[in-house]
């Protein structure tokens, strides 16, 4: 296998991974889970963190990401239940 078929590999997976990632943050937001989605973040903003050192994405598009995502997060309302 070629170094460029291979590394495209890589990087679709890692790719992948991350809009997977994202998906369920915003399935989580939508739902009003906003402990759960807290920990999603963090995992999320991890995921970006380490595509962007290996060069999979660019360090500007996963900090604006970060950013908005956790914009979202602070502009949802906390989940509250009945008493």
């Amino acid at each position: 296998m070629r170094n460029s078929a291979r590394k495209q590999l890589q990087n679709r997976n890692v790719k992948t991974r991350l809009h997977h990632l994202e998906r369920t943050y915003a399935e989580l937001l939508g739902a009003g889970k906003k402990d759960e989605a807290a920990s999603s973040l963090r995992l999320l903003s991890s995921a970006l963190d380490k595509a962007a050192k290996t060069g999979v994405i660019n360090r500007p598009m996963a900090n604006r990401k970060k950013s908005r995502l956790s914009l979202r997060l602070n502009n949802t309302k906390p989940d509250t239940k009945p008493a």
